[in-house]
């Protein structure tokens, strides 16, 4: 995880390569506790954190929300009372880019603060 924690995400166009079958296995051995999941046929990643209160969910949301700015990658967030789901994709690929395993990573890293 510590490879992609060091990256920053690059400028992604319509035209940028989706991660392949290889690669999206390497990758997701770096960020075990995330899950590949389709939504409307697009391929996404997505972790449900849980907290003991609404307060650190909503803390939690508020630090993905600043590195979400920082890499200019912004994940779907969904704060509820104990948990926020965090779900990563590339809407100009309508897929799995590289960018949404490094942001993966770095928002694991936010979770152990």
């Amino acid at each position: 995880m510590s490879e992609l924690i060091k990256q920053k995400c690059e400028a992604c166009h319509v035209d940028a390569p989706k991660v392949s079958d290889e690669e999206l296995a390497s990758l997701m051995s770096m960020i075990p506790s995330w899950t590949p999941i389709v939504v409307d046929e697009v391929m996404q990643l997505q972790r449900v954190y849980k907290f003991k209160n609404f307060k650190k969910a909503l803390e939690f949301t508020n630090k993905v929300a600043v590195l979400a700015e920082e890499e200019f990658h912004h994940p779907g967030i969904l704060t509820e009372w104990g948990k926020v789901t965090v779900t990563y994709w590339t809407h100009a690929i309508k897929g799995l880019h590289k960018n949404d395993f490094i942001c993966a990573a770095k928002t694991e890293e936010l979770y152990k603060d």
